[in-house]
């Protein structure tokens, strides 16, 4: 007997049987994981800027302007409100009567001033009426009463020796001077107003006058006592009891009457600020109204109108100061308790259906971001009323359609939905509505092959939402117009919705990295410059790569694939030969083969270079991702078999030769991650097979897809990109079936007949 370790009893031997963990065991080592941990964080951050964002801690106010309260609402507690248009009148009134402020502009007067103790001093020089200055002279003659006779020559002599009598008197010169200045003195300082200007409001009864000096204050002033006909009075009463006699008092009025200029200008901006502040006084102060306990606030079967939503707005807010920290907590709770059951439905459903999106944190973070900003512009556009909050919604379950897919964009959709309506305080009723509107929508939405497809969901949509909104509305009992004036609010948005997505589509394309059918069909077309240059430098690889895009379709639309996709993939798979096109043998024309003056492993170099070189041209011409992925995923990680047979042919012959590294003769991939990839990678394999067929018979062609089919099912190209048996099946019988199309039978002509005959004869 051979020595070892001692026989284990059965007891022992049951013992150190290990068993697979149970399901909670293995849910708990999935959640250990650290990826899992960083989006569980994640999630937990976007539940609490939600929650942060909607107020999820107070219950929302569940009645807006234009809803139909079924019965009467009262208030909950004892406030007072601001009445709003008795305020907006006393505020506009503090406006209007707010003190205007003017600009003094004294230099006029002081010219005024200046001019007639000029004109009084030429007067007096004068010796008599004849060489006096007729035009100043009259400037001071007062104005004749209606019917008076004018004066004679003589009687206008007697007026002038008089006038200029008073002026050579040295006291009475001095006399007048002293009067001049009290007048204009005064003058220089407040100013004249000589017309009320139409900013400036009659009710106003005094103003502010910013002196001409910065660094003086600006004074107070009435209105009538700047004015124009105000300062005429004054002056002429200050000239009857100043001056040496009354007809000289008379002359100078006369003269100053028509030449008293205006020196006050509107200061449009001071007064603007004036007007400001007193308003703020006002709105400081604002008119309230007292609502005490059960008080009506609005009236059942009634639309509620601004007045009465504003009452239930006070109502509310101080219904939430009273409200205790229980009951904020219990909501916190809650609200809490919803995300975290939409997150597990939700995240169930990917981990089953779109692990993708688990698996790659952008488009987790993307998916997150977008739930966010969805229900937080549901929010913003509800304040708005008129069922505007159903365009993010709309929007939001149209991208996700677009990136992902419809089921996922439902189930989102709906998601969104019951967060929107609960943080808003509406009711099932228009989360039903807002749940089928997005629904229709998105079944409509399959692809998006023109610019008017996204208008024509839109209008779908605003199918649905008018006839939902009208048939939940009749349930419900409301008038029928005013649910019918919902119903085309709701309308209107969903086509303003589906124009909206037409314009941030490349947006949405850009973001989540995907192609709609739209923007493959401008990305195939045989114009795009790199089309263009494959063509001039690699005509045969172009030819190739059309032939593979034909029978690449095909095969991926009889799997339900993306068709359209595979095809454009196609045309730029192999743009990577054109740095190198002879080195590939559907270029080499003249039957020359550069490959003979290379050994294996350098051919295998230059082979497998042209799917990195392809890549780098895609990414400096912008090509999009899913274009890349078909360029560096069509060749898998399989094996440049023609080469590696070469190598180890060598290797046999010559043994001094260095051992052949299959892997250094593999392409460096990676393998196929979808479906549409693995397509590509089969129809490029078959179509370059098919062209070395002797005679390309059905059973041939169908003999070489099972070949080449089987060869990369067991080379494992097909693990990563979730294509079953029966599909691979369903992929080789299409590309059977189009090659069998391109290689029919053809008629032969007689003298194609002549020689086989004289062949057989011989």
């Amino acid at each position: 007997m051979s020595s070892g370790s001692p026989k284990k009893t059965r007891s022992e031997r049951v013992a150190a049987v290990e068993l697979p963990p149970g399901p909670w065991a293995a849910f708990a080592m999935h959640v250990r994981r650290g990826p899992v941990v960083l989006r569980m964080i994640v999630c937990f951050v976007a539940a609490v800027i939600l929650w942060a964002a909607t107020q999820g801690w107070n219950p929302p106010l569940d009645i807006q302007i234009g809803d139909v309260p079924l019965r009467n609402v009262v208030a909950r507690t004892n406030f007072s409100v601001i009445d709003r248009d008795e305020t907006a009148k006393r505020r506009q009134l503090a406006m209007d009567t707010a003190t205007a402020v003017y600009d003094q502009h004294p230099q006029a007067i002081v010219e005024l001033k200046a001019r007639v103790l000029n004109e009084l001093t030429q007067l007096a020089a004068a010796k008599t009426l004849d060489e006096a200055d007729p035009t100043i002279w009259n400037s001071y003659q007062p104005e004749l009463a209606e019917n008076t006779p004018a004066p004679t020559k003589e009687e206008q002599q007697a007026q002038f020796d008089a006038f200029k009598k008073v002026l050579l008197d040295e006291a009475s010169e001095k006399k007048i001077k002293a009067t001049l200045d009290s007048i204009f003195t005064p003058l220089e300082q407040s100013g004249i107003l000589e017309a009320l200007p139409k900013e400036n409001l009659a009710t106003s009864t005094s103003i502010l006058i910013q002196p001409p000096d910065g660094k003086k204050f600006p004074f107070q002033k009435q209105i009538n006592e700047v004015q124009l006909s105000t300062v005429r009075d004054q002056v002429r009463r200050k000239l009857e009891q100043e001056m040496p006699s009354l007809e000289m008092a008379a002359h100078l009025f006369a003269r100053l009457f028509d030449e008293l200029p205006g020196t006050l200008t509107l200061n449009e901006e001071l007064t603007r600020i004036e007007r400001e502040k007193a308003a703020e006084k006002v709105d400081e102060n604002p008119v309230k109204t007292e609502i005490a306990e059960g008080d009506l606030i609005a009236k059942a079967g009634q639309p509620v109108l601004p007045p009465q939503y504003w009452l239930l707005e006070a109502d509310h807010a101080r219904y939430l100061e009273e409200l205790g920290w229980q009951a904020k907590v219990t909501r916190t709770g809650a609200m809490f308790g919803l995300y975290i059951a939409l997150y597990t439905l939700c995240g169930f459903y990917m981990y089953k259906m779109e692990p993708h999106i688990l698996n790659e944190t952008s488009r987790f973070l993307g998916v997150l971001t977008a739930v966010v900003l969805a229900v937080l512009m549901m929010v913003v556009t509800f304040r708005y009323n008129c069922q505007a909050e159903v365009i993010p919604l709309l929007l939001f379950g149209m991208t996700i359609a677009i990136a992902y897919s419809q089921p996922l964009a439902l189930l989102l959709s709906a998601a969104v939905a019951l967060i929107g309506v609960i943080s808003t305080g509406t009711t099932l009723h228009e989360a039903v509505v807002l749940t089928a509107t997005t629904t229709g929508a998105i079944i409509v939405l399959d692809t998006v092959r023109t610019r008017s497809k996204l208008l024509g969901v839109g209008f779908v949509a605003a199918g649905v939402a008018l006839l939902t909104n009208v048939g939940v509305g009749t349930l419900r009992g409301d008038e029928f117009m005013h649910s019918l004036h919902e119903s085309l609010w709701l309308a209107l948005w969903a086509v303003i919705a589906g124009s909206l997505m037409t314009c941030i589509l490349p947006q949405v394309e850009k973001l989540f990295s995907v192609q709609t059918d739209l923007s493959l069909l401008e990305l195939g077309d045989p114009a795009h410059p790199l089309l263009q240059e494959l063509v001039r430098r690699a005509p045969g690889t172009y030819n190739h790569s059309i032939n593979v895009a034909s029978l690449a379709e095909a095969a991926a639309e009889s799997i339900g694939a993306r068709g359209l996709l595979v095809r454009v993939g196609a045309y730029f798979h192999d743009i990577g030969k054109m740095l190198k096109p002879g080195y590939f043998v559907e270029n080499q024309m003249t039957g020359d083969n550069r490959h003979d003056s290379l050994v294996p492993a350098m051919s295998t170099l230059v082979i497998i270079a042209h799917v990195k070189d392809g890549a780098d041209l895609a990414r400096q011409n912008k090509l999009p991702e899913p274009i890349i992925d078909f360029i560096q995923q069509h060749h898998g990680t399989t094996l440049v078999e023609y080469f590696y047979r070469q190598a180890t042919d060598r290797r046999e012959n010559n043994p001094d030769e260095a051992e052949v590294d299959e892997s250094s003769f593999r392409y460096p991939g990676p393998k196929p991650q979808t479906k549409e990839a693995a397509v590509l990678m089969l129809s490029d394999a078959v179509e370059s097979a098919s062209r070395v067929l002797v005679e390309p018979t059905p059973s041939r062609i169908e003999n070489l897809v099972d070949e080449l089919t089987r060869k990369r099912l067991l080379d494992g190209q097909f693990d990563e990109c979730g294509l079953t048996l029966e599909e691979v099946r369903k992929i080789g019988d299409s590309l059977v079936k189009s090659l069998t199309a391109v290689y029919h039978g053809r008629v032969k002509y007689p003298e194609q007949e002549k020689p086989e005959k004289k062949a057989k004869i011989g």
